[in-house]
């Protein structure tokens, strides 16, 4: 199982949020390029980037950044945050980074998904974010009819090979996932799941390794290392235990 460090940037800072509200923000750094590699010493095999700014505004607002970061870097990184056209993806691949993350374009638009599948295959990823079980878009701030797991089943069909999945609710707010929820993703789709929101301490990364352990690729943790309670060199060893090995 792959640890994924989550670096969130907002008006060019690293920071995170308290599920999902701009207006409830804390700021960790002004240095996302720092913060990298400061996961990357830590052993991450992976970094997780989200442009804030462009999830909550329809287009990219931190580009430049986040490429630096994939050039300067040792490892690969998926990105998502205001993805919606196919140039801004191609824009993204050429700038280095490896997964693109995509999210209200796809909620509503599946045509252009199916498209964008066909011709990036593994380089695509899907962030189904859910609030109280139904999908959200436009950086959370807007919660639809659709419910989580009829659209992660959507997606699977449409060909998609990466999910992440995110509980709003439980987001940058160390209450440890919501396993029930998790659990109804596994059970509804084979697609590799990326486990998002709530991570909290070594406890949840052991138990994240025994639930439909051959489904969970990897999970994303923000708030609990920035504030020190889940040691990140520690979860790595961990997720790439035999056990941990299993999960990928």
């Amino acid at each position: 199982m792959i640890i994924f460090p989550a670096i969130d940037i907002k008006d060019g800072k690293v920071v995170r949020l308290r599920q999902g509200e701009f207006s409830d923000v804390t700021e960790y750094s002004l240095d996302p390029l720092n913060v990298a590699q400061k996961w990357v010493d830590a052993g991450a095999q992976w970094i997780h980037i989200v442009d804030l700014d462009g999830a909550l505004h329809g287009e990219m607002k931190n580009f430049e950044i986040i490429a630096k970061i994939a050039k300067e870097i040792s490892i690969p990184i998926e990105m998502g945050g205001g993805v919606r056209g196919e140039d801004e993806i191609i824009k993204l691949i050429d700038a280095g980074v490896k997964r693109v993350i995509l999210g209200t374009r796809v909620v509503q638009d599946r045509t252009f998904l199916r498209k964008i599948i066909e011709k990036f295959g593994d380089k695509i990823a899907v962030s189904l974010d859910c609030k109280d079980g139904k999908v959200t878009q436009k950086g959370w701030t807007e919660t639809t009819k659709v419910k989580g797991t009829d659209f992660a089943k959507e997606l699977e069909n449409l060909g998609l090979q990466c999910l992440i999945y995110t509980d709003i609710k439980r987001d940058g707010m160390l209450t440890g996932p919501n396993w029930e929820a998790l659990s109804e993703i596994l059970n509804t789709v084979t697609v590799p799941v990326i486990a998002s929101g709530g991570i909290s301490n070594i406890a949840d990364i052991k138990k994240l390794l025994t639930i439909q352990p051959r489904k969970v690729l990897g999970v994303i943790t923000g708030k609990a290392i920035y504030e020190g309670k889940l040691d990140l060199k520690e979860a790595i060893t961990i997720a790439r235990s035999p056990q941990g090995d299993a999960a990928m």
